[in-house]
């Protein structure tokens, strides 16, 4: 069975395309989006605190094939040590000011749940299936193997405004450190 949350060594580091350059001081869309839990999250409505939304291409499961050639593509490898780093930090993301924590991918929130249950999460995934959040924001994708899949990025939203973009994301299994070190740092930041 694969390990899907240790990297391997040689991972491609992803570059800076500029594809999230434009997204700093972005309104939050109009959007609603299912959960694992079977609610639909309003995007306009998360509230005044600090939320953090990070966005991936899609998770591992046992017994389903990755794409072919996934760990030479810059960036796709780690969603599952991702999720899990932010979900080894709850209370310490809520403590550093984040109001809530959501991940994003376009899987269907059937095959989300199955993640969320196996690997414990404290917060919920979001089903993105049409891209709809790419299309409202202009995010970047990628296609492989006929899939037309996130790059990783995280959006720290505030007051339905992106305040913080994270872009791109390496190493993803060390992330969440990335994003608890953010939050801290601009705590005080009104």
């Amino acid at each position: 069975m694969t390990d899907y949350t240790s990297l391997p060594a040689d991972l491609p580091v992803p570059e800076d395309d500029g594809a999230a350059a434009h997204l700093r001081g972005a309104r939050t869309p109009q959007l609603d989006l299912h959960a694992t839990d079977g609610a639909t999250i309003s995007l306009e409505a998360l509230g005044a605190g600090r939320t953090v939304l990070y966005i991936y291409p899609l998770t591992g499961r046992p017994g389903t094939d990755l794409p072919e050639g996934w760990d030479s593509i810059p960036g796709a490898r780690g969603c599952t040590a991702e999720t899990c780093g932010f979900r080894d930090h709850p209370q310490d993301l809520l403590a550093a000011g984040a109001t809530q924590v959501y991940g994003l991918s376009s899987q269907d929130s059937d095959y989300q749940r199955e993640v969320t249950e196996r690997l414990r999460l404290p917060f919920q995934m979001l089903s993105d299936p049409a891209w709809s959040l790419a299309q409202a924001l202009d995010l970047p994708t990628f296609t492989t193997s006929g899939l037309t899949l996130y790059k990783r990025l995280t959006l720290i939203t505030k007051n339905n405004v992106i305040e913080h973009v994270f872009y791109p994301i390496f190493p993803p299994d060390r992330h969440a450190d990335h994003v608890l070190a953010w939050l801290r740092d601009n705590a005080d930041r009104p």
